[in-house]
C-alpha cells in the first residue's frame, strides 16, 4: 500500500481565507455509496445493511447513501444528489467512499451534477432522505475533500457484457465495459481525487475477467484504467500482461489512467475479493480502515 498524500481543495482554503464561517461551526460527514444489489433502505442514511454492522467505524459522522443496487445509474442518481445536498454544502464537508457500481454512481454524479447549483441545506434529513434549505443560498457543486473507492466498476464489468449476471436488471447494462465507460466523462470528477483499491483474489469461473480481477471486476476498472473498452492489467509478478501501476502514472505499456484518479492499492498478494459479506470485508475492509484513519 502506497503512502498518499491527502488533497486539499482549493475550495476551502478560499472559504477560510474570507471567513465564511469559523472551524466550530462546519461539520464534516463520511459517505458511504454502495454498488450492485443493494441492501440499505433509501433515504435511511443510517441503515448499513450493505455494508456490515452499523456500529463499525467508518469515519467520522458515517451516512450510509442508500440506491437499490438495480436500476439505471441515471434513475436512481436523485438519491446520491439527495445526500450531497444535505451533508456536502454550506459550511459542510464530506468525505465520500464507494464500492463496486457505487463508483459508476459518484463518477456520474460529480460529472453530470457536480458544476450544477445546489441549495445550502440544513443537514437534517426528512424521512425521505431530503434535507431543506438552510436559508444561506446556493453553491456550484458540492464540498468533497476526496473519493475512496473499493473494487470499483467504473470501467464497467466484462461479467455484464457477456450475461454472467440477471440481464433483467437495467443496472446490468450500465455495467458492460463499453457502455460503463460511455455513460459519463470519467476524465471529469470536478478535480475531486479518487483513491482506487483493486483486488486481485479471482477464482476459476471468472476467468471472463481479463487479467487480474477480484471475481467481479478486472483490474482495468478497479484500477481506473482510461480507454473505451477494458484490458488485461496485472500484478508485477505476472508476466504474461501488463502492470497495473500504483499512483498517478501510466500503466505498463501506456495506457494512462483517467485524470484525478489514483491507485493506492494494489493487491499484489491475491488476498481480497470483491464482496462485503455483511461484515465490511473484501477491498471494502482497507478502505473502511482508511476512512477511519483519514476521514476525520
Amino acid at each position: 500500500m502506497n503512502v498518499r498524500l491527502r488533497q486539499v481543495s482549493i475550495a476551502a482554503a478560499v472559504l477560510a481565507a474570507a471567513g465564511f464561517a469559523a472551524v466550530s461551526q462546519a461539520t464534516n460527514y463520511s459517505l458511504w455509496v454502495n454498488g450492485r444489489t443493494g441492501g440499505g433502505q433509501a433515504g435511511n442514511y443510517a441503515d448499513f445493511t450493505y455494508w456490515g454492522p452499523g456500529t463499525t467505524a467508518a469515519g467520522v459522522n458515517k451516512k450510509s447513501v442508500n440506491w437499490d443496487g438495480r436500476s439505471h445509474i441515471s434513475d436512481q442518481n436523485y438519491l446520491v444528489r439527495n445526500a450531497l445536498d444535505c451533508f456536502c454544502t454550506g459550511t459542510n464537508w464530506c468525505y465520500v467512499a464507494a464500492h463496486s457500481a457505487g463508483d459508476l454512481m459518484i463518477g456520474y454524479t460529480l460529472a453530470m451534477y457536480g458544476g450544477s447549483s445546489r441549495t445550502i441545506t440544513n443537514a437534517a434529513p426528512n424521512a425521505s432522505g431530503v434535507c431543506g434549505a438552510s436559508g444561506a443560498g446556493t453553491q456550484t457543486g458540492w464540498n468533497i475533500k476526496w473519493v475512496d473507492v473499493a473494487a470499483g466498476a467504473g470501467g464497467g464489468s466484462e461479467l455484464a457484457n457477456v450475461g454472467d449476471w440477471a440481464t433483467s436488471e437495467p443496472l446490468v447494462s450500465d455495467l458492460k465495459t463499453g457502455t460503463a465507460r460511455a455513460l459519463y466523462d470519467h476524465n471529469n470528477t470536478r478535480s475531486h481525487w479518487f483513491y482506487m483499491w483493486a483486488g486481485a483474489k479471482g477464482t476459476l469461473y471468472s476467468g471472463v475477467l481479463p487479467g487480474q480481477d477480484d471475481e467481479a471486476v478486472a483490474y482495468h476498472s478497479a484500477g481506473a484504467v482510461s480507454g473505451s473498452s477494458g484490458g488485461a492489467y496485472c500484478n508485477p509478478s505476472d508476466w504474461f500482461c501488463n502492470d497495473l501501476t500504483l499512483g498517478t502514472g501510466a500503466n505498463e505499456g501506456g495506457t494512462a489512467k483517467w485524470s484525478f484518479h489514483t491507485v493506492s492499492f494494489r493487491d499484489d498478494n491475491e488476498q481480497y475479493n470483491h464482496y462485503t459479506n455483511g461484515q465490511w470485508q473484501g477491498t471494502v475492509g482497507l478502505v473502511r480502515q482508511d476512512m477511519v484513519t483519514y476521514a476525520k
